[in-house]
C-alpha cells in the first residue's frame, strides 16, 4: 500500500518535502528553546548548563508583577482587535467590487494599485506617514494651517496613534487580502449566477445569496488564523512608528520584551513572555475552531 502510494503520488510528496523540512527546522526544532523560560539562562553555560529557575514560574511571575503588565496586555489586545475587525471587512468589500467590475482595464489598475503597498517595508511606510502627518512639515498639517486651523501632532499624540497604526495596516494589506477572496469567488459555480439571473435576481441579491455564502469557508479560515496572532499586534510596524510619547497606548508585549528582555540580555524573561503569548494564541485558535464547527466551517 505504501509503495503504491509513493509511486502514484511521489511527485507531490517531493514538492511537499521543502515545506515539511522548513517547518521542522524553523518551527518545531526551536520549540526546544522553551526550556529557557524555566531556567536562569546564561549564554556561556548554554541551555542545558544553566540552572533551573527557583521557583519554576519565576520569570512568569516577574512579568506578571511588572507595573506595566496591565497596560501592555491592554494595548496588545486592543490594537490586535482593531486590526482584526477593520482588516477583515475591507478586503472582502474590495473583492466584491472588483468581481462586479465589468471594465477589465479599470479592474486591473485598481487591483495593482491596492496590492502594491503590501510589498513596501514599514520603514518606507513610516517615511510616507511622516511626509503626510508630521506636525511641522506634513502635507495634511499644512492644509489644516492654511485653512486657519492649528497643526495636529498625529504621530506623537495618544489620541491618534492607534488609528494611524490600524489605518496604515489596513492600507498595506487591503489589496493583498482581496486577492484571496477573489480566488475563492472564482471557484464558485457560475451556473448558480445564471440560474439567479433567470429568476430575476439583482446583483445585490446574487452577492448576498451566492457570493458571500460561497466564500464563507475562506472568511472563517482566515479569521481563525488571524485570531491565533491576536497577541502579536505587529512588532515591526509599532517598533518603527512609535516613540516615547505614545508608549501609554502603543507599547505592546513584543516591544517591552525587546527592551527589557533582549536589550538587557534577559533571555529567560523574553522566552517566558513568548510562551505566554503562544499558549493564549493556541487557546484562541482552538476555541474559534470549535465554535466554527457548529456551522460546519472548522479548519480541522
Amino acid at each position: 500500500m505504501v509503495g503504491n502510494a509513493l509511486r502514484k503520488f511521489g511527485p507531490f510528496y517531493l514538492m511537499l518535502l521543502p515545506g515539511v523540512v522548513y517547518f521542522i527546522l524553523f518551527r518545531y526544532v526551536p520549540m526546544y528553546g522553551m526550556i529557557i523560560a524555566f531556567k536562569d539562562f546564561a549564554i556561556m553555560e548554554g541551555i542545558m548548563g544553566s540552572d533551573w529557575a527557583n521557583p519554576w514560574f519565576k520569570h512568569f511571575e516577574t512579568f506578571y508583577r511588572s507595573p506595566y503588565f496591565e497596560q501592555l496586555l491592554t494595548n496588545t489586545l486592543l490594537i490586535s482587535l482593531y486590526k482584526l475587525v477593520w482588516g477583515t471587512v475591507p478586503p472582502i468589500l474590495l473583492a466584491l467590487l472588483l468581481n462586479e467590475c465589468r471594465v477589465r482595464w479599470l479592474k486591473s489598475i485598481v487591483q495593482t494599485l491596492t496590492y502594491m503597498p503590501h510589498f513596501l517595508s514599514w520603514v518606507i511606510i513610516f517615511g510616507i506617514l511622516l511626509a503626510l502627518l508630521s506636525q511641522n512639515g506634513g502635507l495634511v498639517n499644512r492644509w489644516i494651517v492654511e485653512a486657519g486651523g492649528e497643526s495636529i501632532p498625529f504621530l506623537t499624540s495618544t489620541d491618534y496613534f492607534r488609528s494611524i497604526l490600524v489605518g496604515s495596516e489596513v492600507w498595506q494589506n487591503l489589496g493583498w487580502g482581496a486577492i484571496i477572496y477573489l480566488a475563492a469567488i472564482a471557484g464558485i459555480d457560475p451556473t448558480l449566477y445564471e440560474a439567479a439571473r433567470v429568476d430575476g435576481a439583482s446583483r445585490l441579491r446574487m452577492i448576498w445569496h451566492i457570493t458571500l455564502p460561497g466564500i464563507r469557508s475562506v472568511i472563517v479560515l482566515l479569521f481563525i488564523l488571524k485570531l491565533g496572532h491576536l497577541m502579536d499586534a505587529g512588532f515591526d510596524q509599532i517598533y518603527i512608528l512609535y516613540n516615547i510619547q505614545v508608549y501609554p497606548v502603543a507599547d505592546i508585549l513584543d516591544t517591552w520584551v525587546y527592551r527589557t528582555g533582549l536589550q538587557q540580555l534577559n533571555f529567560s524573561l523574553a522566552s517566558a513572555v513568548g510562551l505566554f503569548k503562544s499558549l493564549i494564541g493556541m487557546a484562541l485558535v482552538l476555541l474559534a475552531n470549535n465554535i466554527a464547527k457548529r456551522w460546519g466551517e472548522g479548519i480541522w
